[in-house]
């Protein structure tokens, strides 16, 4: 074993992790520090922008620094060495976990957490991962959660959709629909997959199997079936981050809150309108109820008696009345002197009408008196007959 050479001439590797599309992944021990790494080496034959994608990726993870991460210790981009020395996780692979079975939802839920807050740091650095599935994820043998691989992650303001060969950067099953139809690629796209992810945890069966184009298609024509009955705080998250419009999904942050029920709602990505201030308005107060004293009218001037049509009324009653009216409206009205002056005419007008037809009234002569017969005396009968035509002769001639 020590004549084999060194990896940059200081890691010595052993037994093989794993391997992806363009590196295999070994446990080796760093002989300067008596340390146990984990190595990632880039196959022989790697074109120019590999080597740059491979050196990306080390200058990615060695700026960014949580606890979900793998520390990255050392790199090579050369031509004839191209190495990355991580932090070894002992532990399987996510995608070797469901493999088992479909995990509790509790557990899927406190997992997806986990990658969530991961997630939520990357992307706070500018980064899109673009390539989150269950190999990808690391769980280590205490339980912690690491988030690997980012060979095709890229600035999220500098992002590229294809590599220079023209293909569709990432993995089909777990692409977003975005990412499928040529779209924008963004932060979206690693809450799309990793919702994939926790759906695949719960279902225990890829939610999009099939060939590359059949599975990356096959989202644009139908949404995930999401359970129901899982936890709602679960199944609320899982609906959100796989909605097909990327505005519609939460970001990392908030789908962290959602996995851990902290959140009662989902906050929608589109851009609020301006808010603009609602009218004050005062609550109504309560005031005990008053109680009110009964109105009293104020008293009125005594009015004149009226009296039967049929009657006259005395000349000195009426001129009393009349007086007694002008006093007063010339009390109550003398700021206006025009007004009084008018209701003087008015009043003295209807005195001299009133006047006059009195006087007339009372010259008028009297009607006569219709004569009466004296009462009969005397004999009565034939024998009285001469003495009344002598009396009805008399008032006749008059």
């Amino acid at each position: 074993m020590d004549d084999v050479p060194l990896l940059g001439e200081r890691y010595r590797l052993g037994a093989r992790l794993g391997s992806g599309g363009m590196a295999d992944v070994y446990r080796a021990m760093d002989t300067r520090l008596q340390r146990v790494v984990a190595a990632k080496c880039f196959r022989s034959g790697t074109d120019a922008a590999g080597r740059e994608r491979f050196a990306e990726e080390a200058r990615i993870l060695a700026g960014l620094s949580h606890p979900g991460l793998v520390t990255v210790h050392d790199f090579s981009a050369s031509e004839d060495e191209l190495y990355l020395i991580m932090e070894l996780v002992e532990g399987p692979t996510l995608s070797e976990v469901i493999a088992e079975g479909p995990l509790p939802p509790e557990q899927v839920a406190d997992l997806g957490g986990q990658l969530a807050s991961v997630l939520a740091h990357v992307h706070d650095n500018g980064i899109v991962h673009r390539d989150v599935k269950p190999s990808n994820v690391l769980i280590s043998n205490d339980g912690k959660t690491f988030l690997t691989d980012f060979g095709i992650s890229r600035l999220a303001d500098a992002v590229a959709r294809m590599t220079s060969s023209g293909i569709i950067v990432g993995t089909a099953t777990y692409m977003a629909p975005e990412q499928v139809s040529g779209g924008d690629v963004g932060h979206p796209v690693d809450v799309y997959a990793l919702g994939l992810v926790l759906l695949e945890c719960v279902t225990g069966k890829v939610e999009y199997p099939g060939a590359g184009a059949e599975s990356a298609v096959a989202r644009l024509v139908r949404a995930p079936e999401v359970p129901i009955g899982i936890p709602a705080h679960l199944h609320r998250a899982l609906l959100a981050m796989t909605a097909a419009g990327p505005e519609r999904r939460p970001t990392a942050a908030q789908s962290a809150d959602l996995l851990s029920g902290t959140a009662t709602e989902v906050i929608p990505r589109i851009p609020a309108a301006p808010p603009t201030e609602p009218p004050r308005t005062e609550p109504p107060r309560t005031e005990p109820p008053r109680t009110e004293p009964p109105r009293t009218e104020p008293p009125r001037p005594p009015q004149p008696q009226n009296r039967p049509m049929t009657q006259h009324l005395p000349v000195e009653e009426l001129h009393t009345e009349l007086h007694t009216e002008l006093r007063t409206e010339l009390r109550t009205e003398r700021p206006n002197r025009w007004s009084n002056r008018r209701t003087l005419l008015l009043a003295g007008g209807a005195l001299l009408v009133l006047l006059i037809a009195l006087i007339t009234y009372f010259s008028l002569p009297e009607a006569p008196v219709a004569p009466t017969l004296r009462p009969a005396s005397g004999p009565a009968g034939v024998a009285r007959l001469p003495e009344d035509l002598a009396n009805l002769e008399r008032l006749v001639q008059g």
